[in-house]
């Protein structure tokens, strides 16, 4: 019995490694799920496989499978490829950055030079030990003078894998801590643990009038018959929805459904189901939220207050035993589409908009990264519509986790495993 137990803690970080990848089953016929490389021809799609969803079809010009366009050159500088289970990194004002250890839930300084700090000191309290998971961090608008962090995360509970959390606390670089830590939001219904590898969310975006913006997974467990999968479609759970919150954590005043009898005040939208990736668009203030189709149906979603997002009555992609979802339907008046989807999937992670002056060309750019599609996707935007496309680091053969602009110019990478990536003009 102590070996087997020994045998299964071992395993535990491999396992979370993968948990946003579905269950590997046995291939079923028309089953494309593996990633090839891309088709980087000037003015063709990269995509050449076809669809997982065989009746699929946009409902606009470009909403899939826009042209590809290579923008500009680059070089790769890796700052460190020390890190345990990266999810996200954030930046400081002398030059340093916070960079997230998923699990076993650590937050480190790391230098411009990729030198790492210990551990910060402080969050441990949230969860005993190796119970903590930590998502994703960002500093708040007035960090300068008050040095607050925000990050989410979540706690392994013996029984209930519970939900995404949020939480602010004081960072005191020099001393290598973060000090009065206070939980300002809990995700609503606890989660059976049997779906812990699934959709957790946790992206946190800031608004200009410094609200807070988080995004919740549906936490289905990738079967059908496991999971009410209309949770998404219900305003009194968290799941499946963006949230608008206080920077103390209250529901925003502003919020769609504060006097909708049986609705949870925090909700913005829903109909989400696996959000990964959440970025205001600086130019033009809009947000932006990215998520996980099942097989194919992966989204790009411009984030509107009240909107429902569809899933799972509409989807661009089908059920992972290949079966279609519901009716199979891709589209329902009342319901929004996706300004641009991926079939196959890329299982997108993360969304960055570019607008620094290292890369001229990129000024009009989004940046997701890819899980599955093992790289960092370009998306050329115009009048809120997607024009081009580039996939770009695919000969890493990695999982990319992150992506942010930094604010001197540079593109910042995570890859899932250990590495943070700094690209500028070659």
């Amino acid at each position: 019995m102590k070996r087997l137990l020994l045998a299964a803690l071992l395993a535990l970080p491999t396992a979370l490694a993968a948990q946003d990848e579905p269950p590997r089953a046995a291939p079923t016929p028309g089953d494309t799920r593996e990633f090839p490389a891309p088709r980087l021809t000037e003015g063709q799609p990269f995509e050449t496989r076809p669809p997982e969803k065989a009746d699929d079809h946009p409902l606009f010009k470009q909403q899939t499978r826009a042209p590809y366009h290579h923008a500009a050159d680059w070089q790769v500088t890796t700052l460190t490829d020390k890190l345990h289970l990266p999810w996200a990194i954030a930046f400081l004002p002398d030059g340093k950055y916070l960079v997230v250890e998923k699990f076993p839930g650590h937050l480190r300084i790391m230098g411009a030079d990729g030198a790492l700090s210990e551990p910060l000191a402080g969050i441990d309290m949230l969860a005993p030990a190796r119970k903590l998971g930590v998502l994703d961090v960002a500093t708040a608008p007035d960090f300068a003078k008050s040095k607050r962090i925000y990050f989410s995360f979540y706690q392994l509970l013996p029984d209930r894998n519970g939900n995404t959390n949020l939480a602010y606390g004081t960072l005191d670089e020099a001393g290598n801590a973060v000090h009065d830590v206070r939980v300002i939001f809990r995700g609503k219904p606890h989660e059976s643990v049997r779906n812990f590898s699934s959709k957790q969310g946790g992206r946190i975006a800031f608004a200009r009038d410094g609200s807070i913006f988080l995004v919740m997974g549906d936490r289905d467990g990738n079967k059908q018959e496991d999971y009410d999968l209309a949770l998404a479609q219900k305003l009194d759970n968290h799941m499946g929805k963006v949230l608008h919150l206080t920077p103390e954590g209250a529901p925003a005043a502003d919020n769609p459904f504060l006097r909708t009898p049986g609705a949870l005040p925090e909700i913005w939208t829903y109909g989400m189901r696996s959000p990964q990736g959440l970025a205001f668009d600086p130019r033009t203030g809009h947000l932006w939220e990215t998520e996980h189709g099942p097989r194919g149906g992966d989204e790009l979603n411009r984030i509107e207050r009240g909107k429902n997002y569809g899933w799972p009555i509409i989807t661009h992609g089908i059920d992972y035993s290949g079966k279609p979802l519901g009716a199979g339907i891709v589209a329902k008046p009342g319901l929004e589409q996706p300004v641009y989807y991926w079939d196959p999937v890329i299982a997108p992670s993360s969304l960055a908009f570019y607008r620094g002056n290292l890369f001229p060309a990129w000024k009009d750019s989004a940046f997701v990264g890819g899980l599955r599609g093992l790289g960092v996707y370009r998306l050329e935007m115009k009048n809120d519509k997607v024009v081009a496309e580039e996939p770009m680091l695919t000969d890493l053969k990695t999982r990319i986790r992150d992506v942010r602009a930094g604010p001197a110019g540079a593109l910042y990478v995570i890859t899932e495993q250990k590495a943070v990536l700094k690209l500028t003009p070659r």
